[in-house]
């Protein structure tokens, strides 16, 4: 399975977001036929990807996940601090 697509994107969103983009670090971990994906930016870019009631990581969430699904792959996006 190549997720290389669907990580790429998820550090081009997030990278433009935070202020320190070097500083993110995506991890993958895969089981079967699902991926997780778990995400660490810097202490102080935090507020910046989770937004306002949860509001940008969830569409971040949405955006990643669709992208999983015309693979054929469950993801999830894990947003690690």
């Amino acid at each position: 399975m190549d997720t290389a697509g669907i990580k790429e994107m998820l550090t081009y969103l997030v990278g433009n977001l935070v202020e320190k983009p070097e500083e993110i670090r995506i991890n993958t971990l895969e089981n079967g036929n699902s991926v997780t994906l778990q995400l660490r930016v810097a202490a102080e870019d935090m507020g910046r990807v989770i937004g306002r009631q949860g509001r940008i990581a969830k569409e971040i969430r949405t955006l990643i996940k669709t992208m999983g699904l015309r693979d054929d792959v469950r993801v999830m996006v894990d947003i690690l601090d």
